[in-house]
């Protein structure tokens, strides 16, 4: 079975203005176009590329597939990001204002993605993914900060922000369970703050 490597995307403008993206589909600053480039120096070879369908991370795919030859992109639409519903486009302060106390209990509102759903489409592209390319021995995939989240919170690992073009290696084994691999940063971490 493949490895699959699941990577966050580039910096989107809602990055750089410090809003909660969810769903949302706000395009990739230069920064982080740059970013994508940057990050094909530490990516070694890879049979696929597969992305979410999100602008930011469908655009930084398409930007690694062109510099490394590899594509075309997939795109898997069970690997967009988690609807983070009426706090889309909000930033910190805003949410606190809103619903006070929420984000340190990490209570969330009505409409926002949980976990076991967000897992279930999550766990469903990935095998569906590995299945159909089993002739592949590494995967690109370029996704979002809370895919990665939820995943390392099913394995138990601590949570610790996922800046841009970071993630973490994953594969599944011969009964089809996945398993959690290393983390990975391809590029210097600009301490852009974590927001879905």
């Amino acid at each position: 079975m493949p490895k699959l490597l699941i990577v966050r995307h580039g910096q989107s403008e809602w990055n750089a203005l410090g809003r909660w993206q969810g769903q949302a589909d706000p395009p990739l600053t230069d920064l982080g176009a740059n970013q994508a480039k940057m990050a094909t120096k530490k990516l070694g070879l890879f049979d696929l590329i597969v992305s979410s369908p999100l602008e930011r991370a469908k655009n930084t795919a398409s930007i690694i597939s062109e510099t490394m030859g590899v594509g075309p992109v997939r795109t898997e639409k069970g690997l967009m990001e988690r609807d983070a519903g009426p706090w889309q486009g909000l930033t910190r302060l805003e949410i606190e204002n809103g619903w006070p106390g929420f984000l340190e209990s990490g209570e969330r509102p009505e409409g926002y993605e949980p976990n076991p759903d967000l897992l279930s489409r999550v766990f469903e592209s990935l095998s569906k993914i590995s299945e159909s390319s089993k002739s592949s021995d590494s995967i690109l995939v370029v996704s979002h900060a809370g895919i990665v989240h939820a995943l390392e919170n099913f394995y138990n690992q601590p949570s610790q922000r996922v800046p841009n073009l970071g993630g973490r290696w994953f594969q599944f084994d011969v009964g089809n369970e996945l398993i959690i691999g290393k983390r990975v940063a391809l590029i210097e971490d600009a301490a852009i703050p974590d927001l879905l």
